[in-house]
């Protein structure tokens, strides 16, 4: 009887042979536009322009439009500034997808660029939509306020705290 060997499985290609593909990685990010696309027309439907609900002594919820970047970035630029972020944000979807897809057993980095990635598209989708980004979650000490956000802000923020956690990581295994 002769012996059967399987392949083995190369350290990238993760635990269920993962390697090149975007499934698990693109479902993150659907995940994240659907999450923050709701809330966003959520809000839209409840408060009018510039009104605010207190919820906890340090955040409110409050409709507010983003016409630049972050903290507001260029947003009294006259109108390009939104073709620009637009564009910004589909070349960093391409390039987040072909990452996604050459490390895809990387779960960690590849959750984080995910995130991002969901993060990204779900900003754009308000500027292709509104010529705006809708933003309502304002967190503040007092009366100094933090530049309201959303939840596609958040996964962005989330996202980049992991890629600098995940290279921390791989910068200590090396040693």
């Amino acid at each position: 009887m002769a012996k059967t060997t399987l392949p083995k499985q190369s350290k990238s290609s993760g635990a269920n042979g993962a390697r090149g593909t975007l499934v698990p990685w693109l479902g993150i990010a659907v995940i994240v536009i659907l999450a923050d696309q709701l809330t966003k027309i959520a809000i839209s439907k409840v408060f009018s322009y510039g009104e605010g609900r207190v919820i906890t002594p340090f955040f409110n919820l409050v409709l507010v439009y983003n016409k630049g970047a972050a903290f507001s970035f260029l947003a009294a630029a006259g109108g390009w500034q939104r073709w620009a972020f637009t564009a910004l944000g589909v070349v960093a979807a391409l390039v987040i997808c072909y990452l996604l897809k050459r490390h895809a057993g990387q779960r960690l980095f590849c959750t984080a660029l995910a995130l991002i990635l969901g993060g990204a598209l779900g900003n754009v989708l308000d500027r292709l939509m509104y010529g705006h980004v809708i933003d309502f979650l304002d967190f503040h000490l007092g009366s100094s306020h933090w530049p309201a956000f959303n939840v596609a802000d958040s996964a962005i923020t989330v996202g980049a705290i992991l890629l600098v956690f995940d290279e921390l990581r791989r910068v200590r295994s090396a040693r």
